[in-house]
């Protein structure tokens, strides 16, 4: 039982829920970055994200392309034109990724943050390479241990962690190097 079996097909809207836990974890290091606390989850699916984000006090717009029961709306990002001030946090269909990330930095101003949870291989490909140029990493953030995403929220179905898991940090105007980071369970010894 696999949260992305290769032999299984693909949801068609790539919807691959986040298990709220990865959230939890990676919080305190987000917030360390600086994460606004005006927060839009433009894919929000369910709501697994959002709800970690309102639960500690974030202001959360949240909006997705397909009405999934949850959210201020339905709302296409990629022909969004909303100019939003706060920072842009989601799990992107990751087939659509390296476009989210370009519509994000459309609609933010200088200094605001796009946090993207994607898996490790975000990294690779020439053509994603063209696009770390464009918009420098500013951290990338990887789990010391797997984390669950879901087809279709269907996290008991699917309870595999069978990825690896990154929340990839971009801060508009920012040209240093990324650095990397490491997101823990527990205490290793």
């Amino acid at each position: 039982m696999l949260g992305a079996n290769p032999k299984e097909p693909r949801e068609e809207n790539d919807f691959y829920a986040t298990n709220p836990k990865a959230l939890e974890l990676a919080l305190p290091q987000l917030e360390a970055l600086g994460l606004s606390n005006k927060v839009w989850e433009c894919a929000c699916g369910q709501g697994h994200l959002a709800e970690v984000l309102k639960k500690h006090g974030y202001n959360v717009l949240a909006t997705d392309l397909i009405d999934r029961g949850y959210g201020d709306g339905i709302i296409d990002f990629l022909d969004c034109d909303y100019h939003f001030d706060g920072d842009i946090i989601t799990n992107p269909p990751f087939k659509l990724a390296e476009k989210f990330v370009e519509k994000a930095f459309e609609l933010i101003d200088d200094g605001r943050k796009v946090m993207f949870f994607l898996k490790v291989q975000f990294l690779e490909s020439k053509k994603r390479n063209k696009l770390f140029k464009k918009y420098p990493l500013k951290k990338v953030l990887v789990y010391s241990e797997r984390q669950q995403c879901a087809k279709n929220a269907e996290f008991e179905k699917y309870n595999a962690t069978t990825q690896c898991y990154c929340w990839y940090i971009f801060e508009k105007g920012y040209t240093g190097e990324p650095t990397i980071g490491w997101i823990m369970e527990e205490e290793e010894e």
